[in-house]
């Protein structure tokens, strides 16, 4: 069972300078927000005589620890690209400017390797003027890069720039070198707010009920879902395969699912699947009895799914030190293809595969309006003196995230959630 301690956020002193923002957008001092949902859960709680765990409420705060004047911030984007990051990046530099009227912005070069000497990576100044239009575009204007360099090495770049506010865009691996810095930091007793925003296309952080970037990828998923299907239905005994992201929870298959429901097959990480074999759970002859009725499929499987039906397990690792996973895709169409042809049965398969095409691409609609409100708190954060956090978002308030509850395990879907109930009312498998 969590406890209050598991939620409790480092604050690096006494906040005693006025806050420039107006009263009115401050949040309460003592605001929280409660993190289990159920009557269940609070109930077992209560039984226990425990404190029911909640976040802090993110936002501005009556008093603040850093003085605007006087702060100089940092920002850097790692890991894999994802739509958004220059809609965060725009809006930190817009409230830094704006509200806080901090004096300067560097733009950290590709990921931490910028803060790196021998990568001789020179950071950018970042001003609204440079900002003005880079919500328009995909990718981040800053670059990005994978793997964790060395934290005292990195402090010790923030310590002769004089940095007191570093913000790290990033997903999990991001996150926890985010918490290294801020461990660093604490232990030299630097007075440098460390502060994480929310980066994975997958929405796969745990605590924290969306990230940005994810949106835009089940909006962006439909027009190939769409695509698949008239392919689909364009051939005799047709079948449309789409390839979607999701290294380890499959949230974006399941949403791009119900998203568009010209999807048959639904094949996720979290849901074990066969390809031979009697039962509901057996594809390839589902998918013969599919055919037999309709003539056409469609098939959306995250990248992640299916690891089980190679022979040999991937030893591969990226810089992250995430596993790469194999290409179910490729392997689904091949075995698609020998089932068949053994069955003397014409099939005809389209593969699309849009993981770059989604991920590079700037965020649409909700997305960019969540990235501008990330951004907003993630600089009051700051300012307010709190570190190693991330900004959360929970029962539609933002949260203030503990790094190390957040990267505590990866969030997956939960096959009794109405979400997966949705989607198997929807699919064949």
């Amino acid at each position: 069972m969590l406890t209050q301690k598991d939620f409790d956020v480092k604050l690096l002193g006494t906040q005693e300078i006025q806050n420039p923002v107006p009263e009115r957008d401050w949040v309460p001092e003592n605001g929280g927000i409660v993190y289990p949902s159920s009557i269940r859960e609070l109930d077992a709680y209560t039984a226990a005589g425990e404190t029911i765990p909640h976040f802090r409420q993110a936002g501005a705060t009556a008093k603040i620890f850093h003085d605007p004047a006087w702060t100089k911030a940092a920002i850097l984007t790692a890991g894999g690209l994802c739509p958004g990051l220059n809609d965060v990046i725009k809006f930190l530099i817009r409230t830094l400017k704006r509200q806080y009227r901090v004096p300067l912005v560097y733009g950290i070069r590709y990921g931490y390797r910028g803060l790196v000497p021998q990568f001789h990576l020179e950071p950018m100044i970042l001003t609204e003027d440079v900002v003005d239009g880079i919500h328009e575009i995909g990718g981040t204007i800053l670059g990005s890069s994978r793997g964790r360099q060395d934290e005292k090495i990195m402090v010790d770049t923030l310590d002769r720039m004089n940095i007191n506010v570093l913000f790290c865009v990033g997903g999990d691996g991001t996150l926890r070198c985010a918490h290294d810095i801020a461990g660093e930091v604490q232990r030299r007793n630097l007075k440098i707010s460390v502060i994480g925003i929310p980066k994975t296309i997958d929405n796969d952080i745990g605590f924290i009920d969306k990230s940005f970037g994810f949106e835009t990828a089940i909006y962006t998923s439909a027009h190939f879902v769409t695509a698949a299907h008239n392919e689909a239905e364009g051939a005799y005994n047709g079948i449309g395969l789409v390839k979607v992201m999701g290294r380890d929870s499959g949230f974006i298959a399941a949403a791009a699912t119900l998203g568009n429901s010209h999807v048959n097959y639904c094949l996720v990480p979290e849901n074990p699947f066969t390809l031979d074999g009697d039962g509901m759970k057996s594809l390839l002859p589902n998918l013969e009895d599919r055919l037999a009725e309709r003539h056409h499929a469609v098939i959306l499987v995250a990248e992640g799914a299916g690891q089980n039906l190679f022979e040999t397990e991937s030893a591969r690792r990226d810089a992250s030190g995430n596993k790469l996973h194999q290409d179910i895709g490729l392997l689904l169409k091949k075995r698609i293809n020998e089932y068949f042809a053994a069955k003397n049965i014409e099939v005809n398969i389209k593969y699309f595969d849009p993981s770059y095409a989604i991920r590079s691409l700037p965020a649409s609609g909700t997305d960019a309006v969540f990235c501008a409100m990330l951004a907003q708190n993630a600089v009051h954060a700051a300012m307010s003196g709190y570190t190693d956090v991330v900004i959360g978002h929970w029962h539609n308030d933002f949260t203030l995230v503990p790094i190390p509850l957040a990267t505590r395990q990866r969030k997956k879907i939960d096959l009794t959630s109405p979400l997966w109930k949705s989607v198997r009312a929807t699919v064949r498998m």
